[in-house]
This record gives structure tokens, C-alpha cells and sequence, in this order.
């Protein structure tokens, strides 16, 4: 099922053919977005009744749920679920509560004092998709950091279902978070909205979720035309698996095939050394995935898949480090060698009892995370993602007698009078 290269065959060109994905080469799908921001922008509301009524089949009275509607939804889904949105919302406000400290006073030199402080982002949207599947992990994932982090306005954006709804168990995660509100769009003219503003939905100083090919391209293009910021290009989701003989092929097969059921856009790779278990793999590609709900979907995601035979695992390591995949997972007996060597990966998976869906939902560490290539530059979300980082400094007179000289030699140097005299002044020499 999965085309299979040697890796030491390929030329540099076709290795960056083989790393480079989800484009939009004949930018079709930047003139529908930028057409899209464009309609938002100017008529507001109207436009995004329009294109619910478009895109999501629900004609709309409104763009927003309160806290009755949640709560009426929230309640009607089993206790089951319930509970394990809770303990996967305790988890992860556990792991990501360890992020927010406080760091310490650094004196440079005597008399001159510097630190840093956190200040929450005070306005943040958070987009959750909806689609061939609806995300409320992903709710977790972005809005307990945001709590942690004391963000005081949080604007949630999903698309409606085409009863005008959300499902309960979106619901019951804005319950746990305590966001009172939900606004119904989707798609890039939801990021169009949280960017520029609506008549109903609030304009936001930083805009956060993951998304199809549309909204990357649409966090991206009101990154450069807005003052609103993204945290990341976090697009169509993808897994490289590195595994060794050590690896049992039905595991990695039902990583890969979880991560291809996503949709058709999405990608799995695996890399190996082992040309009988890439083989044993494909078996277990074709019986697994008749049994799955979605198998269209990860045919589709497969067929756009491949495999990588190595001639050891450090080659493995290269290449996924060229790749720089959103998911790594490392199955082989002894991973600690191998996971030292790991440069760029948004998430990484270690050992063979350790699925990617542990991440995804239920062991703390956070799901939105780089995609395309862009684990290269960008972390996934943390509270870091929701705060600033202001620096402050405070010097006595004894730090006006260590550090005047240099500032005035320096001031002199660049040839800026006025920096000099103000420190100048200071030290009474003005």
C-alpha cells in the first residue's frame, strides 16, 4: 500500500520532493481564501450567515450559543464521556500548569537588577474544526493553557452542525473551561472574524487552532494584513514512524492509519531498516483499515503516504529531521540513542507501547502543534503561547557608576548624543 524508496538512491532534489506537502502551487486555494477574508471584512455578520448557510448547510438567527444552550447540550452526553473529557482536562492542565514560572532576579553587574514577567495575551480566539470530524481535545488542548496563562477574553469558533448546533461534548469542555460562549463559523471566514471583527464576534489580539489547507492560509495572510498575531502554520496533520525489527507491524500499522483517517489531506510516513517489516507493515495496512469507519479517508491519505528504507537508524533520524514531522514516533527496543538525536519534531513518541493518540487526547502534552515542515522554527502550543514576556530593569546609583561608561562609550560610538547624556546626566557629569 505504501510506495517504498531506498533512501541512499534518492538525489537531494527528490528527497525535497518527498518532504515538501501540502502546497498550494496553482494558489487556487489562496484566491478563494483571500476572497473569503475580503467579503468578511466588509460585510460582517451578513457574510458569515451567508457562508454557514454555504459551507456548514444551516441557516443561522444567530452566530453564537450562551450558557443555557451550552449546558443543555453539554448534559445530554453519557457520563462516560463526561468523565473522560475530565480526567483528559485534568491531565492536561496538570502538564502545562508546570510552564508558568516565575523567573528569578538576575543582577548583572552591582546595582543593575533585570527579570522578566508574564502578562497574558488578554484577547484570544481559539478555532476548533469541525468537518469530517469534530475536535473537542482540541478545546482542551488550546483553552487550558489559556486559563493557565490568565488570558481575560477567550473567543471560541467552531463551525454549526446543520441543526445550528455544537455537539455536547464541545459542550461540556466549554463547561470545564468556563467559557460561557461559543460562536458558530467556520473555516477561514472564522478566522476572518476573530481577526477583523463582526458585529458578533470580537476582535482578538492572537488567533490559535489547527485547521485544514483554508485556515493555515487564512491565519497566515491576516498575520501579515492585521495586527492579530497566530501561533503557528499548524495545518493537514501527519506522523513519520522510525522503526526497527524490534517493531511489531500491527502497531505501527494502526499508527499510521490513525493518523491517515484524519482526512485525505493528512500524510503518514514510515522509516525503517527493515525491509521485512515495511512489507509485514503494508499486510497489516490492508486488513486494518477494511474494518475502519473512515477507511475512504485514510485510502486517500495513504495513497499521498510512503515509506523509507534506511541502511541504519541514524539515516532513520536524518531524514525525519529533513522531514521535520508534526508526530514522531520511535518504535524500536532501545530509543534513548535515537531520541537524543531528535532536532526538529513537533511531538515526540517513545517506544513501542506509545501511541500518538495518547498525545492527542489524554497524557497532558498539547496536540496543536507544527505542521508542513514548520517543526524546523515552531514549537507546539504551551502557556508560553498565550503570554508576553515583558522585560524590566532597575539600577542604583551604584549601577549608574558600574555600567555609565560603557553605555556612554557605546552611545558615543553609534554616535547618539542623547543616549549618552541620559546616562550622562545620571551620573552627574551633565
Amino acid at each position: 500500500m505504501l510506495k517504498t524508496y531506498t533512501y541512499n538512491s534518492l538525489s537531494a532534489q527528490e528527497v525535497e520532493r518527498l518532504i515538501h506537502r501540502n502546497t498550494d502551487e496553482g494558489r487556487t486555494i489562496e484566491s478563494t481564501v483571500k476572497s473569503i477574508i475580503d467579503s468578511v471584512r466588509k460585510n460582517g455578520d451578513k457574510e458569515l450567515f451567508n457562508l454557514a448557510e454555504k459551507f456548514d448547510r444551516t441557516k443561522l438567527d444567530k452566530l453564537y450559543l450562551d450558557k443555557s444552550e451550552i449546558e443543555d447540550l453539554a448534559y445530554g452526553i453519557s457520563r462516560e464521556s463526561q468523565r473522560a473529557l475530565e480526567i483528559t482536562f485534568q491531565n492536561i492542565h496538570k502538564f502545562h500548569s508546570y510552564q508558568n514560572r516565575r523567573e528569578r532576579i538576575v543582577e548583572t553587574m552591582p546595582g543593575v537588577k533585570c527579570w522578566r514577567e508574564n502578562r497574558p495575551i488578554e484577547k484570544v480566539g481559539l478555532y476548533i474544526p469541525g468537518g469530517t470530524a469534530v475536535l473537542p481535545s482540541t478545546l482542551l488542548m488550546l483553552g487550558a493553557p489559556a486559563r493557565i496563562a490568565g488570558c481575560k477574553e477567550i473567543v471560541v469558533c467552531t463551525p454549526p452542525n446543520e441543526n445550528g448546533q455544537i455537539n455536547g461534548y464541545i459542550a461540556y469542555c466549554l463547561l470545564l473551561l468556563k467559557i460561557d460562549r461559543i460562536y458558530l463559523a467556520g473555516g477561514a471566514q472564522a478566522v476572518a472574524a476573530m481577526a477583523y471583527g463582526s458585529e458578533s464576534i470580537p476582535k482578538v489580539d492572537k488567533i490559535f487552532g489547527p485547521g485544514n489547507q483554508y485556515v493555515t492560509l487564512a491565519k497566515k495572510i491576516v498575520l501579515s494584513d492585521s495586527h492579530v498575531s497566530i501561533d503557528m502554520p499548524a495545518g493537514p496533520s501527519e506522523v513519520l514512524v522510525l522503526a526497527d525489527g524490534s517493531a511489531n507491524p500491527s502497531y505501527v500499522a494502526a499508527d499510521l492509519i490513525a493518523q491517515a483517517e484524519h482526512g485525505a489531506d493528512s500524510q503518514s510516513i514510515l522509516v525503517s531498516d527493515n525491509a521485512e517489516l515495511i512489507t509485514a507493515v503494508n499486510t497489516e495496512l490492508e486488513r486494518q483499515i477494511e474494518s475502519l469507519p473512515r477507511k475512504d479517508f485514510a485510502r486517500q491519505a495513504l495513497q499521498n503516504s510512503y515509506a523509507i528504507k534506511v541502511g541504519h537508524m541514524e539515516e532513520g533520524i536524518q531524514f525525519s529531521n529533513l522531514y521535520a514531522p508534526e508526530h514522531l514516533i520511535i518504535q524500536v527496543d532501545n530509543w534513548e540513542p535515537l531520541s537524543r538525536k531528535v532536532q526538529n519534531a513537533g511531538s515526540v513518541f517513545l517506544g513501542h507501547l506509545t501511541p500518538e493518540s495518547a498525545g492527542d487526547y489524554a497524557s497532558g502534552t498539547n496536540h496543536t502543534l507544527p505542521t508542513s515542515g514548520y517543526a524546523r522554527a515552531y514549537s507546539g502550543v504551551s502557556v508560553d503561547s498565550f503570554i508576553k514576556k515583558i522585560t524590566f530593569q532597575t539600577l542604583t546609583e551604584e549601577g549608574v557608576r558600574q555600567i555609565g561608561n560603557v553605555v556612554e562609550t557605546l552611545a558615543q560610538v553609534e554616535e547618539l548624543e542623547g543616549h549618552k547624556r541620559a546616562m550622562a546626566i545620571r551620573a552627574k557629569k551633565e
